[in-house]
């Protein structure tokens, strides 16, 4: 429903941190010596300000904040009080009056003006309010929600939603989505816009919690930085990796052969589009000289759109794909050739190309990027992985990642982070696992999440731009784990550019190839 699109403006490490360190952040920061009472504070004020910046754009006087019993019902009650000053603001009390003292503090301060309700005691009076509010501000539940919605909060929840005309923020988190997994047990508050206090969490990025999240921003309430980058953190951003690791500047001396050579071993009878799209895309993202290995069958047709391209045209089989019997013609341009290898966009699956995907896994030198069939050929054989002597990068969509492990993408779509980090882990491989808010997971354990990108992507053609990109970059030179999140990050802003320009509806992946002519 809604994709997240990250506003930050501080200069803290970006990272996604579970809820159990964000309660250890905050003790440190009572340890120091500051009062807790003033993130609340803080944290309100932030909200508010978010709010008031569309109370203002959109001309909107009637707003219900709702809370619940905890302290995120009392940055509710800060959010009711600073919103005070500019419309009429009703406090709906979602399920219990305020349990924290913190809460009950800033409940007690909520200026007379406020109108204050309790759904349990006048259900009816409270509906009639978030029918008619023109935006709504959830802060039932926080970090801390577990398990399902309570009755009371789950009615308040339905209500809001149904009240499609107006502006809906949630402080922190939406209510009804599990913090550190993204899970929705039941039902959610559809945020338009969700503030998250102090680091981005698991449910900000994760499925399917993020297309409930709307536009996420993280704002900062006052916790020293020092105290933030001590935190442990279960991914950072592909921002703060681009921020840090800048691509390089070239040589002025630098040619064709320190650009790195790209062997792509892709195409198939009827498939030749991937091969184009994936060998535009890593001569648009700099690689010095692609050579792509195709079907002969193909080749004129993949000739006459890729004319920078060195050819390898392959013995081609009875079903339209490259034959087993080029595999010492692969050997030997992977040997003496290639600087890196993409492997896999419309390659076609049997027995043999089984064979010779396996093949060529096991005896390159050169690092690998393993797209598409490529992955469906080894899915029987996943050990293959374990025999290899370069770096592999794997670019599976959930569907490619549930055959891989032998679940289905539902399920991976559940445990995305976990998936994608164990599967790393396990096979030595970094994994990218493609989708909404694309993980990259390194085979040291390091996970990262990329925030670019849209819905306007989900089209054929967009995985094989990307494997493109990747294989690019390692043929270049780059590490894996550079090339990994150098592609995923800017193939996701070459997607965002196209939508600004068209719309995510009707946007084409041969769109982004040209919008990479600019973001580099």
């Amino acid at each position: 429903m809604y994709s997240i699109r990250l506003k930050y403006d501080g200069v803290i490490l970006m990272v996604v941190v579970e809820s159990g360190e964000i309660r250890n952040i905050e003790r440190a920061y009572v340890q120091s010596g500051r009062p807790l009472a003033s993130l609340m504070e803080q944290a309100g004020a932030a909200v508010a300000e978010l709010a008031a910046k569309i109370i203002v754009q959109k001309k909107i006087k009637n707003i219900a904040v709702l809370c619940g019993k905890g302290n995120n019902g009392g940055d509710g009650f800060v959010v009711a009080r600073f919103l005070s000053l500019m419309s009429d603001v009703t406090v709906i009390i979602a399920n219990e009056y305020p349990a924290t003292d913190l809460g009950k503090l800033n409940f007690d301060i909520i200026p007379d003006k406020v109108n204050v309700l309790s759904f349990a005691e006048n259900p009816d009076e409270c509906m009639k309010v978030i029918n008619n509010s023109e935006m709504l501000i959830d802060a039932i539940y926080g970090i801390s929600f577990r398990n399902m919605l309570d009755p009371l909060s789950a009615q308040v929840i339905d209500y809001c939603n149904k009240n499609i005309n107006a502006v809906k923020i949630a402080v922190d988190t939406p209510s009804g989505i599990i913090c550190d997994t993204g899970e929705v047990p039941d039902n959610c508050f559809h945020a338009d816009y969700t503030v998250s206090f102090t680091t981005l969490k698991p449910l900000h990025v994760l499925y399917p919690s993020t297309d409930y999240c709307g536009e996420v921003s993280v704002a900062q309430i006052g916790i020293p930085e020092h105290i933030i980058n001590k935190c442990t953190y279960v991914m950072k951003t592909t921002d703060e990796f681009i921020n840090s690791h800048p691509l390089k500047e070239r040589k002025k001396s630098a040619h064709k052969g320190t650009n790195g050579t790209l062997l792509s071993v892709c195409g198939s009878y009827g498939m030749s589009g991937a091969a184009i799209l994936s060998g535009t895309a890593a001569l648009r993202s700099g690689v010095g000289i692609l050579r792509a290995a195709v079907p002969d069958g193909i080749y004129p047709i993949v000739a006459s759109k890729l004319t920078e391209a060195v050819f390898v045209p392959l013995e081609q089989s009875s079903d339209g794909l490259i034959s087993i019997n080029s595999f010492d013609t692969l050997q030997y341009e992977i040997l003496e050739k290639a600087s890196a290898l993409l492997i896999g966009c419309g390659l076609g699956t049997s027995s043999n190309m089984a064979e010779l995907v396996s093949a060529m896994l096991t005896t390159s030198t050169r690092p690998i990027v393993l797209d598409a069939d490529g992955i469906n050929s080894i899915v029987m054989y996943t050990d293959v992985l374990r025999q290899c002597s370069a770096p592999v990068i794997l670019t599976p969509h959930p569907g490619e990642m549930a055959a891989l492990t032998g679940t289905d993408a539902a399920t991976i779509q559940k445990n995305r982070y976990r998936t994608a980090r164990d599967f790393a882990t396990e096979y030595g491989v970094t994994v990218i696992l493609k989708g909404a808010n694309t993980l990259i997971a390194l085979p040291d354990g390091n996970v990262y999440v990329n925030l670019t990108g849209n819905n306007g992507m989900a089209k054929g053609g967009s995985g094989d731009i990307l494997a493109g990109m990747v294989a690019s970059f390692l043929a270049q030179g780059a590490g894996y784990a550079e090339a990994a999140i150098y592609g995923v990050y800017y193939h996701g802003l070459a997607g965002d550019k196209c939508a600004e320009k068209y719309s995510a509806r009707t946007m084409l992946p041969s769109d982004m190839l040209e919008e990479l002519k600019y973001i580099y």
